[in-house]
């Protein structure tokens, strides 16, 4: 369920949000990433992903981040479970008046797809990165850093 504005954002100033990332790696083994649209994390390269929403089942939430995020089916079972993460965030999708906190459960999958495919909403371009690219990259974020090299987290 999609909240209201109004009570989404007290929700994000109250509690801390569950989300799932979705580490993508193509078969050549680079990364898949999206330059950030919206805050928090706007105008970073970042891993597709998105919030659990309530009442949904986190199987279920996958797979529809997964198809609104790359535009394919997908089901949890055919992912790697990879770990829990926290991101902090000083900002929030609304503005810089509240900070963000998420609860992320990231996911590894491969697969070859076409940037020109890929959804818009979130991020505006999109493009693969080698694990060294993605690391010593300035506007890749750390949070998406961490799951290629968790010695960083």
């Amino acid at each position: 369920m999609f909240l209201p504005e109004d009570t989404f954002k007290t929700v994000i100033a109250s509690t801390p949000l569950i989300s799932i990332d979705l580490v993508v790696k193509n078969n050549a083994g680079h990364y898949l990433l999206g330059y950030r649209n919206n805050k928090p994390a706007q105008g970073y390269w970042f891993v597709p992903g998105g919030r659990i929403l309530k009442g949904e089942h986190k199987n279920d939430a996958f797979s529809r981040l997964v198809k609104a995020e790359l535009g394919i089916d997908m089901v949890i079972n055919e992912a790697i479970f990879d770990d829990v993460y926290e991101h902090f965030y000083d900002d929030y999708v609304f503005g810089d008046e509240v900070s963000t906190h998420y609860i992320v459960l990231a996911y590894q999958v491969v697969i070859d797809i076409k940037l020109t495919a890929l959804p818009d909403e979130q991020h505006s371009q999109y493009k693969w990165f080698t694990k060294e690219q993605l690391l010593l990259a300035d506007n890749v974020h750390k949070h998406s850093k961490w799951y290629v090299d968790k010695s960083s987290k």
